[in-house]
């Protein structure tokens, strides 16, 4: 018997940007790092672009884009901040979007500006 998995993983952040400033202040509770999107950027999004699989001896053996793997979707808010502020990342989640679609048709999805919750 054959068994299969599916993993989505939906990707948001909230809106962070002083209204008056249009840009987001320093963060402290988000130390080192500037700010959450900057911190959660280079701890989880940037890591998942370039996962190691690694040998018994903890050796790399392969360096894979997760999201290529998975069902997904970036809120556009999330989305609009990579584009602006980590376009390395943001390019590696549109070259996964582009391979998963060529192994699982339709797997990232848009999000709609206004969802009702």
């Amino acid at each position: 018997m054959e068994a299969f998995v599916c993993i989505h993983a939906h990707f948001y952040q909230p809106p962070r940007e002083n209204a008056w400033l249009e840009a987001v202040e320093v963060q402290d509770s988000a130390f080192p790092y500037h700010d959450w999107n900057q911190r959660i950027t280079i701890e989880c999004y940037a890591t998942n672009t370039t996962s190691r699989i690694t040998d018994e001896n903890g050796r790399i053996r392969e360096i894979v884009n997760n999201y290529a793997k998975i069902s997904f979707n970036f809120g556009p808010t999330l989305l609009s901040w990579l584009e602006r502020n980590s376009a390395d990342v943001y390019q590696a989640v549109l070259a996964a979007d582009r391979e998963s679609r060529q192994r699982f048709p339709d797997t990232a999805r848009p999000w709609p500006k206004h969802t009702t919750t």
